[in-house]
């Protein structure tokens, strides 16, 4: 089979997948208050736990996947995932009217299905590419950023937005939007399944020759461990850790970004009504995800020359700096659609050059068992991230100046991230 293939199987899986980072499509009309006409009445700390629990699950639930990927092929691992997610976005259609329902079926189930099906592109892929591991992540996750943008223009502003303008089954526009996405998202998982296939044992590209680990200071994949040996070394931490701080910073934005921007941009005086101020923070909020897809194309591939420490370093670094930023810039239409960009494009990075660090550091072979464990922090993030944010804006009571505070730990988390990739060398087996 052409390996090539196998990258547009894991693109059409990961479009779907990547619905969560959409999230903050929904959460205005989840928070406009009853007395104000709204449906839901939810907090904005309650539409950030819906959110958070969704990325929380998805990453618990990849640990337990890598496992599953002894017992199962990538092809029924996948499959399972997009019936899992469909699943609990139909649910959440059909019966999400309250916030313990939509925790359950959209946080709960949703992220179990996103965390059966997302390793499996990854493992599959760097199998097939060992002689661009980096590339291959990048090209294999970029879906997962696209998709956002995919799915919050048809929900919010493509044929007039799905939100506005279809009621199925009397339900309210969230819950129909829930409904249609989860049909979509079955369908098309199962079908990009499909070509997710293992190479044949002792496969190598025509040309490559694998590099001997004796002859390289480099971590270069040829050092085999386990999950229970890598766990005993301080470079898995040292990984952890630095997810920790870089995805915290974007997965805040991605909850916020909305929210934000209108507050932003009203308090500036650079519009006058919501409406025009939403507008603007779902254009922002559709960069953020494309940039986020090319980031994880860009990084990755970059990686491959600069080399895994120092492309870690160079994006944690600058995603220090625009956070710094991001609550005066997003203070003006220009400001808060090229920092929401780049933001995203760092962000999407992260998913490009853990897994080829966790490749690199501790095995081919086993990455996607090990990447579930890096992975983690990445669930440990989706909580903080967005309750810090979600904490802030409730307690500011409508006063823009609450997002300075989560904005300014964000930064300090990816500048605490930069400066442990200065530390990274590569493990010794046994």
């Amino acid at each position: 089979m052409n390996r090539w293939i196998v990258v547009l199987g894991a693109l059409v899986i990961q479009l779907c997948l990547g619905a969560i980072y959409s999230w903050s499509v929904f959460t205005k009309l989840l928070t406009t208050p009853l007395t104000d006409g709204g449906v839901y009445g939810f907090t904005a700390t309650q539409a950030a736990w819906i959110f958070s629990a969704g990325l929380a699950t998805f990453a618990v639930v990849m640990v337990a996947a890598g496992r599953l990927q002894k017992k199962l092929s990538p092809r029924q691992l996948a499959s399972s995932g997009g019936i899992v997610l469909g699943a609990g976005y139909i649910l959440g259609g059909l019966f999400g009217s309250s916030f313990p329902i939509q925790l359950l079926t959209i946080g709960v189930i949703g992220g179990a299905g996103i965390g059966l099906a997302y390793v499996v592109p990854i493992a599959v892929g760097v199998k097939w590419f060992p002689d661009k591991k980096g590339m291959v992540t990048g090209l294999a996750v970029a879906g997962f950023g696209f998709g956002a943008t995919i799915w919050v223009k048809l929900a919010g502003s493509w044929f007039g937005g799905l939100l506005n303008t279809v009621t199925l089954m009397g339900l309210p526009g969230v819950q129909s939007v829930f409904l249609i996405y989860g049909v979509t998202f079955l369908v098309l998982v199962v079908l990009g399944s499909i070509v997710m296939v293992n190479p044949p044992e002792g496969y190598k590209p025509e040309g490559w020759t694998p590099p001997e680990p004796a002859k390289s200071e480099k971590a270069t994949g040829q050092v085999e461990m386990t999950s229970k040996q890598m766990l005993k070394t301080p470079q898995f931490y040292t990984l952890w850790l630095m997810f920790l701080g870089s995805a915290l910073a974007g997965l805040m934005v991605i909850y916020s970004i909305r929210l934000f921007g209108i507050d932003a941009l009203l308090a500036s005086g650079q519009v006058k009504d919501v409406a025009t101020a939403g507008a603007i923070a779902g254009t922002a909020m559709a960069w953020y995800a494309i940039l986020n897809g090319l980031g994880r194309i860009a990084w990755g591939s970059v990686s491959d020359k600069l080399g895994r420490k120092n492309s870690l370093f160079l994006m944690c670094l600058a995603q220090a700096v625009i956070m710094f930023l991001f609550y005066k810039l997003g203070a003006t239409t220009i400001g808060l659609i090229v920092s929401a960009s780049i933001i995203g494009f760092n962000f999407g990075g992260n998913f490009a050059l853990f897994p080829a660090a966790t490749a690199d550091f501790f095995g081919n072979k086993n990455v996607g068992t090990n990447y579930g464990w890096v992975f983690l922090s990445y669930g440990v993030a989706g909580i903080a991230g967005p309750q810090v944010a979600g904490y802030f804006k409730d307690a500011a009571e409508g006063a823009v100046t609450g997002w300075v505070t989560p904005f300014m730990i964000a930064a300090g988390a990816c500048f605490i991230a930069a400066i442990l990739a200065l530390t990274l060398k590569p493990p010794k087996q046994g």
